[in-house]
């Protein structure tokens, strides 16, 4: 690769990683988040432009650090940091989602739950008991009552949820 691509690739590559390095620590540290965001996604973006130009053309020392093996712990540990972050945010699933929404109902008291479900505490009680739920009082959960009946928890929301 020769011409302006050739003079042009590596300097893009370290001027687009710089802004993204720096947008980064303001946005670990929280300074600025509203100037930096947006920047740090965008641009963190288009360094992979120069990224991608930059490896075709020095393919050839690359292929070097990969027959040496001397690629191989690095990639290895880079994508061990990644799974740190991402496995435990996968097992706890993206805050406001359905699923959390979900996990909330269930764990809310009965007496706070069925203004929701557009209900009274003791009506939603007797539909539960009606159901064949045990339910001592109101101060329960979906999630407690399901444990003491042996029922899924969603199954008791899905059933009380109020059809239109």
């Amino acid at each position: 690769m020769n011409g302006f691509l050739g003079r042009v690739t590596t300097p893009f590559t370290f001027g687009l990683f710089a802004v993204s390095a720096i947008s980064g620590v303001a946005l670990f540290f929280h300074l600025g988040s509203n100037l930096f965001h947006s920047m740090h996604e965008w641009l963190s973006l288009l360094l992979f432009v120069p990224f991608l130009l930059h490896v075709s053309r020095h393919w050839g020392a690359m292929k070097g650090y990969f027959r040496r093996g001397a690629m191989v712990i690095p990639l290895v540990l880079s994508l061990a940091a990644a799974a740190a972050f991402i496995i435990p945010a996968a097992m706890k699933g993206p805050t406001g989602s359905p699923r959390a929404a979900v996990m909330l109902m269930v764990q809310t008291p009965l007496d706070t739950l069925a203004p929701v479900l557009k209900t009274t505490p003791d009506a939603l009680k007797a539909s539960l008991t009606q159901r064949g739920y045990k339910v001592a009082s109101t101060a329960e959960t979906l999630a407690s009552v399901a444990a003491a009946s042996g029922a899924p928890a969603i199954k008791l929301l899905v059933e009380v949820i109020p059809s239109r």
